[in-house]
């Protein structure tokens, strides 16, 4: 009989399991016992962590929130600019490290209080800088939309770096648009070069913030 000592089994391991199988399978193709055969677990075991797929995908979120927080810090004395572009370029690269990693955040919950000590370093650098808390909340709530769509919509044609889905090759867009130039040529500024057009199209976002709050 082995003795051999088997790794307990709690939340954050099985979610672990579950971002690397991701890559893999993608959300669609991910399922519990798919999970559960990686663990080496019959599939009732991961019932007494997570009651539904969607209680997993809450913990995924939350462990993708962790890793980005690890690497991506608000500097407190910096602007809230500078916040607004911490936040949004770490959690778009944090996205962009999963298969469908946008699609399994956006609309998770966090599981604890991780996200409390950033998301009040970041409200206090807006609320120092002039903004009102609801004005805080909301340039927040505005950016985050923002990234998170852009990341979508990015891995939609490109689900992981380096691959790209059949469909968006742009010289073949541009041939079957021939008649209408302007959309033609617009594919080449709408399916490549995302990392430029994500700091552009956040750019244009800071700069609505601040001219909508008449704050510099």
């Amino acid at each position: 009989m082995s003795t051999e000592r088997r790794t307990p089994l709690d939340r954050r391991r099985v979610a672990d399991t579950a971002l690397r199988l991701l890559n893999e399978a993608g959300l669609d193709g991910l399922t519990l016992r798919a999970i559960a055969k990686e663990l080496d677990v019959k599939a009732p075991a991961l019932y007494w962590h997570f009651k539904d797929k969607q209680a997993l995908l809450d913990e995924m979120a939350t462990e993708m929130y962790r890793r980005m927080v690890a690497g991506t810090r608000i500097d407190p004395s910096g602007t809230w600019q500078d916040g607004l572009r911490t936040v949004s370029g770490g959690l778009r690269a944090a996205l962009l490290g999963y298969r469908d990693g946008a699609k399994v955040y956006s609309g998770s919950r966090f599981t604890g209080i991780d996200h409390a000590p950033e998301q009040e370093a970041y409200l206090h650098v807006m609320t120092e800088a002039g903004f009102t808390l609801a004005q805080a909340a909301q340039a927040g709530i505005t950016t985050n939309a923002y990234t998170i769509g852009f990341v979508i919509e990015q891995q939609g044609v490109e689900p992981l770096p380096g691959q790209r889905r059949e469909g968006y090759d742009v010289a073949e867009r541009a041939r079957v648009l021939a008649d209408f130039p302007l959309s033609a040529a617009a594919g080449r500024e709408i399916f490549t070069d995302y990392d430029r057009r994500f700091e552009e199209g956040l750019e244009l976002v800071i700069a609505g913030i601040g001219a909508r709050y008449e704050i510099a």
